[in-house]
């Protein structure tokens, strides 16, 4: 039984989640979603029945409600594919998958490192790593892919800043990140590669030991580590996190977010010719709705039974928070926010998650991405445009964080 892309289950008639996205609209979450209600049992891959929840407001009040747990070593936690659930319980389980309060205390060691002031202390470095890419771009072939050319070293640079570790090493990030999201692919692949990254980051912990490097790891190594309150081993994992949470979300949104950009021209062409830096801020907080990369729920178990949108979410009952759907919530934004309106007022949206939870290193991925797209707008010649036709554009369907394999431009 099947209606608007919704596959039934013939046992319960509950629809399977993921569902797939329309190509023809692939800027869009999946069609089917909007057939659901606002609170509704999915069945996902392994048979459990979570709640999806997919209103703005219901989904900020679940993100932020004590009596729901982020921990992924509970029974009962809707993982998003066989080989995810592998890597969070028998691998590395960082601190933004536990619950407070040792969320809280590990979160704490790292805020200073990402408080606005302090980004806003890095913007002329990262300004110069775009300038650089850009020159690299302007310089080079015409068409160019500007995945390799820009999405990708961006952020590899950015984190290599941040952390404290060689940006010739970022090949290797790439690759175990990669395999590490990818649903599609086997436990035993997915766990080979978080074990390089983390024996990877675990050698550079050790030479800061000995001689502490400049960057958060050596920070920690000569903070934290040595008054006792972390071990290697949580230094090794805090660095996986911000290296997985800030190479793959802020590369997949800079080359989506230049694709969406392209195919409304006349917006790219609104930014190329503003001076206000609040245009620029309102376009990140604009496409980091309309994009909203993380396209498979933020994912949570309820401890206590909650009512919400006329639902009883048991204890114990997973739970899928849509901010894909969030995000287009009519009610929550102004205009059709199944349009790109980078004048509309977006900066309430939650890309970046919502509560206690709510993403540390967003200061961070703002700035870069306002540095990136205005850059990109004022120095690309006005005449850029796609080198393929939009529909041969390869989007990553079914990786963890949404984005694409390509994206070849002209001039």
């Amino acid at each position: 039984m099947r209606f608007e892309g919704v596959e039934m289950t013939d046992s319960n008639q509950a629809p399977a989640y993921p569902m797939p996205r329309a190509r023809a609209c692939p800027f869009d979450p999946p069609p089917g979603l909007t057939e659901l209600e606002s609170v509704q049992r999915v069945r996902i891959w392994d048979g459990s029945m979570p709640w999806l929840v997919k209103g703005y407001d219901d989904s900020r009040r679940i993100l932020s409600d004590p009596r729901v747990s982020n921990d992924v070593r509970r029974e009962g936690y809707p993982h998003t594919s066989e080989p995810f659930k592998a890597l969070r319980t028998k691998g590395v389980v960082t601190f933004d998958r536990m619950d407070s309060p040792e969320h809280e205390r590990q979160r704490r060691m790292l805020t200073k490192d990402f408080m606005v002031k302090h980004i806003e202390q890095m913007r002329p470095k990262l300004q110069h790593y775009v300038d650089e890419l850009m020159d690299a771009i302007l310089a080079g072939p015409n068409p160019v892919d500007l995945v390799p050319a820009l999405a990708l070293p961006l952020p590899g640079l950015v984190i290599c800043e941040l952390l404290g570790v060689p940006f010739a090493d970022t090949a290797l990030f790439q690759r175990c990140v990669s395999r590490m999201l990818n649903t599609k692919l086997s436990p035993e692949v997915v766990m080979d590669a978080s074990k390089e990254l983390h024996d990877y980051l675990e050698n550079l912990v050790r030479a800061s030991e000995t001689e502490p490097a400049d960057g958060l790891i050596g920070r920690l190594v000569s903070n934290q580590m040595a008054n006792g309150e972390l071990t290697r081993t949580q230094i090794v994992d805090m660095s996986l996190l911000l290296l997985m949470a800030g190479y793959d979300t802020s590369s997949n949104m800079i080359s989506l977010g230049i694709l969406a950009l392209l195919q409304n021209p006349d917006q790219l062409a609104d930014l190329r010719e503003s001076d206000d830096p609040a245009l620029t801020a309102n376009t990140v907080e604009e496409l980091l709705r309309y994009l909203t990369v993380l396209h498979m729920g933020r994912r949570r178990l309820a401890m206590e039974d909650i009512e919400l949108g006329g639902q009883t979410i048991r204890a114990g009952d997973g739970i899928i928070v849509l901010s894909d759907m969030a995000n287009r919530d009519n009610t929550a934004f102004a205009g059709d926010p199944n349009e790109l309106d980078i004048h509309r007022d977006a900066r309430h949206n939650v890309a970046f998650g919502f509560g206690v939870h709510q993403c540390l290193g967003q200061p961070l991925a703002r700035v870069e991405l306002q540095i990136v797209y205005s850059t990109f707008a004022k120095r690309m010649p006005s005449t850029v445009k796609l080198a393929i036709p939009f529909e041969d554009v390869k989007f990553q369907f079914d990786a963890q964080i949404y984005g694409l394999d390509s994206l070849p431009v002209t001039w």
